[in-house]
């Protein structure tokens, strides 16, 4: 075992983050992957690419919610969304991400966080 000591990761601050399921049984013909790989020029354009309203994406391979794809979660908010299509998408980030309100129509689940007192 090495003594080497790890210097801790580093990270950019943000207030969201995104979660993207890009597996194969969630999205027919890489859907999923498709539309991860669109979300830098979309958090460009709505101005949650960097600052104070910064949203973090990361691609996963299982929600264990097959064929309902894509499927997205939003951290810390614990808002998930299902049949999120190129136009779902852009409500998803307009309305949710940049606004503050989640995309009542689209969600499938909603986490602890969500519990009312």
């Amino acid at each position: 075992m090495s003594d080497a000591v790890l210097e801790k990761p580093k990270m950019l601050d943000y207030r969201r983050h995104l979660l993207v399921c890009v597996g194969p049984r969630c999205s027919e013909d890489g859907e999923s992957q498709i539309l991860f790989d669109s979300l830098g020029e979309k958090f460009k354009a709505a101005g949650i690419d960097a600052g104070e309203l910064r949203v973090k994406r990361t691609r996963t391979t299982c929600f264990a919610t097959c064929k309902s794809g894509p499927i997205l979660c939003v951290q810390p908010d614990g808002i998930w969304y299902y049949n999120v299509t190129a136009a779902n998408l852009d409500r998803i980030i307009l309305e949710h991400l940049v606004g503050g309100q989640p995309v009542e129509e689209l969600i499938y689940h909603r986490g602890p966080s969500c519990v009312a007192d």
